[in-house]
């Protein structure tokens, strides 16, 4: 004898597997420390509301070449070897940028691992700031 709790088990195990499958895809970004994206408005909402520091996470010769004004510049690359540049205040939140959005994702990942809890990659990346006509700079 079989209950009805077992039976509609029985008879719709795949749809249960669905549902989790599709809730784990959604929560994975959270789960795996991975910054979320966030939009020009929200990137400047962060700057000037919550002390949010921008860094730039292009190529020295990409940030001379344009960046949004007040970046700092930390290449991926440099990041675990110079965490002197990151700020002391791990619970500030860093906006992340380079040219896409596409290596501020990894550079994301590799603060998570150094504590930084509250990094948001600027989505489109420089490319959106500028589209937005926001403010950028270029070193001499």
């Amino acid at each position: 004898i079989r209950s009805p709790r077992v039976e509609f088990l029985a008879k719709n195990w795949w749809l249960i597997l669905l549902a989790l499958g599709s809730g784990l895809a959604l929560a994975w970004p959270k789960l795996s420390g991975r910054s979320s994206g966030v939009g020009v408005s929200e990137a400047v909402r962060l700057m000037n509301h919550e002390k949010a520091v921008v860094l730039d996470v292009g190529e020295p010769a990409e940030y001379a070449a344009g960046h949004i004004r007040g970046a700092k510049n930390l290449p991926v690359g440099a990041i675990a070897a110079d965490a002197k540049a990151l700020p002391s205040n791990k619970a500030l939140p860093l906006v992340l940028v380079c040219p896409t959005g596409a290596r501020a994702g990894r550079a994301a990942a590799l603060l998570h691992k150094l504590g930084y809890e509250n990094t948001r990659v600027l989505s489109g990346g420089l490319a959106a700031w500028r589209e937005a006509n926001l403010p950028t700079e270029k070193n001499a």
